[in-house]
């Protein structure tokens, strides 16, 4: 099945296509071809990754332009990192394919959204598929405008607008950095071939100091797609796109597509102890700042997209700790749970109408479906024994503290406890308690919608099994077959980072019950308000943006303008009302008149008599 693994994403891109055609007449219909093609493709890859397991790397490309010696190629690769992202992308894509059937229903552009979202999944099947970094940036720049369409699908909403404005503008300056990492890769080596570029750095034919430039150059582009800081504003501001979307942009596609490719590229950031110190701390630094956020925000959507941010920097934290199994076994676990979360959110506001925690409360009686699935999202993101989000979190752990970063382990710890916390907050103040707004025509979503969050549900349990010391590294010593660059299966360490690790999360967990669930404790648990308003206005870094960048752009922009007007068009007229000038006093002379030629002609000739008599009719 390998050698056909390029069809995968043809089918969500077949589905974008017709339904772009005949989306108007299939109205609601639409959503079964939009179903039926991603259900195909995820078949395929399931087919493809078991083939994985027992043949070798499969890799097909052809000559797509050649220029002199040069030749671009294009193809696809089948290795164990995409075989398995395969599979996460379109499963959640399928599975978030047939809950928007119900959340979506009664839309006007019902047939638009899942055109949309054809487009988008077909896009970042591509990316995982390419066997180069050409390849791979086109469909990361396709993965930006599928995003776009979707985080503005709302676009008669002003802030819907702007957010999509924003994630289309902050990932573009991360791409920036992508593309010239790419352009001095191809410098070094003459090819964008990952093979080709790995081969150049282990035989010594790229500096150091240019190894550590191109990883950090790519790395920025992993910031910008994956929401790291300081370019990880837009991704709370993209829940303006429906539920669904965030489900399906913030769990397994879109963000995971940064982890992706520093994962993709691990042997170029291993060449370079400084680039992935650099990622080691962006990562840390943004698991902590996030998490911190999360902890007072009143948006349910909100406080999951600063959870989002928070487990991407903990992925990243892994790959800058040498942890690739680690960061990729998160990548695995947090697209479940965290797709489950968001749907479970979706399902929550589908029935109360808001996304303002304070007006819920006492839904779990409500939403006997809803509840239990969102508790074990919850269990498994906070990192409880026995869930998914547990056996991935304590390998991150281990790979941070076994690479010597003590202080960034600590962080990490710190980040877990504040994700328990707030994760368990969110889930008391929705569920727990009294109803705190009118909820008498509340009720469990269809099962078209539930059925989907069962699914990623019992995911979110045993997910975590396939890489944990105690059943076996099955998922670790595959994903490093073969490839001794890509570290260990699994990493050991001393038994207490499990026990610190099961301790704060607990912790966490029995913090939040006595403020939001017994209500034993003040919520005013923060104390000084102003410590409060920073963290819920975010440390105000969207108003230091639009105080400093956004300000200091419009004010250049003007500058250009004037120069514009003023300087060049004033240069520019100047010139050509001289033309003009000269252009009509010679018109005047071409009147058709004989006399005044023959006069002119006179004229000219006793000119040029004067000019002979003076020079004594030599011209020097």
């Amino acid at each position: 099945m390998m050698e056909n693994a390029w069809i995968i994403p043809l089918f969500p891109l077949l589905s974008f296509l017709f339904l772009l055609l005949f989306g108007k007449k299939l109205k609601e219909a639409s959503a079964y071809i939009g179903i039926l093609f991603t259900l195909t493709s995820l078949v395929y890859s399931l087919l493809v990754l078991f083939d994985r397991f027992s043949l070798p790397t499969y890799k097909a490309e052809a000559v797509w332009l050649k220029i002199g010696d040069v030749q671009l190629t294009a193809g696809f690769e089948v290795n164990q990192l995409n075989a398995l992202m395969l599979v996460i992308v379109s499963l959640v894509s399928f599975l978030v394919h047939t809950y928007s059937k119900g959340y979506m229903h009664g839309d006007e552009r019902f047939p638009v959204f899942y055109a949309y979202l054809g487009l988008f999944t077909f896009a970042m099947l591509g990316l995982v598929l390419s066997p180069n970094l050409l390849q791979t940036y086109f469909f990361w720049e396709l993965v930006g405008v599928g995003s776009f369409l979707l985080i503005g699908f709302y676009f008669f909403k002003e802030d819907a607008k702007k957010a999509a404005k924003k994630a289309f503008i902050m990932t573009r300056i991360g791409d920036v950095g992508l593309l010239i990492g790419m352009i001095l890769l191809f410098w070094q080596v003459g090819s964008f071939e990952y093979d080709e570029i790995f081969r150049a750095v282990g035989e010594g034919a790229v500096s150091s100091e240019m190894i550590t430039l191109t990883a950090i150059l790519i790395f920025i582009g992993a910031v910008g797609k994956s929401g790291q800081f300081p370019l990880h504003t837009w991704l709370p501001d993209a829940m303006e796109g429906p539920t669904p979307v965030s489900a399906l942009i913030h769990a397994a596609t879109m963000v995971a597509a940064g982890v992706y490719l520093v994962a993709a590229l691990f042997p170029l950031f291993t060449a370079s102890e400084t680039a992935l110190m650099t990622v080691a701390v962006i990562g840390a630094f943004t698991a902590i700042f996030a998490a911190s956020i999360g902890l007072v925000q009143k948006d349910i959507k909100r406080v999951l997209a600063y959870s989002t941010v928070s487990q991407l920097g903990y992925m990243m934290l892994a790959l800058g700790s040498a942890g690739y199994v680690a960061g990729v076994f998160h990548l695995m676990t947090h697209a479940f749970f965290k797709a489950l979360l968001f749907l479970a959110a979706g399902s929550v506001i589908h029935a109360v109408h808001t996304q303002d925690i304070e007006k819920m409360g006492g839904l779990w009686k409500k939403l006997r479906v809803t509840g239990p699935l969102f508790l074990i999202g919850t269990l498994a993101i906070s990192g409880v024994p026995l869930f998914s989000g547990f056996f991935s979190k304590e390998e991150i752990l281990l790979a941070t503290w076994a690479h010597g970063n003590t202080v960034l382990f600590w962080l990490a710890v710190v980040a877990a406890f504040f994700t328990a916390f707030y994760m368990f907050r969110l889930f008391f103040m929705v569920f727990s308690g009294e109803a705190r707004g009118d909820q008498k025509h509340v009720h469990e979503s269809p099962s078209v919608m539930t059925l989907p969050m069962v699914v990623l549900g019992i995911l979110a349990v045993v997910a975590g099994y396939v890489n944990t010391p105690w059943f076996g590294t099955f998922l670790g010593d595959w994903l490093v077959e073969g490839n001794d660059s890509l570290g260990h299966g699994h990493i050991e360490g001393p038994l207490w980072i499990m026990i610190v690790a099961t301790g704060v999360s607990l912790l966490g967990i029995f913090l939040a019950w006595l403020i939001y669930g017994k209500r034993s404790l003040s919520r005013d648990w923060l104390g000084a308000p102003t410590l409060y308003n920073i963290l819920y206005n975010k440390y105000y870094v969207d108003e230091f943006y639009q105080l400093t960048v956004v300000n200091a752009t419009k004010v250049f922009s003007l500058f250009l303008r004037y120069i514009e007007i003023f300087l060049v068009e004033g240069i520019v007229k100047g010139i050509v009302g001289t033309v003009q000038t000269l252009g009509r006093t010679g018109s005047k002379l071409q009147n058709g008149q004989v006399q005044m030629y023959g006069t002119v002609a006179f004229v000219g000739l006793a000119i040029l008599v004067v000019i002979y008599a003076f020079t004594g009719g030599y011209l020097k």
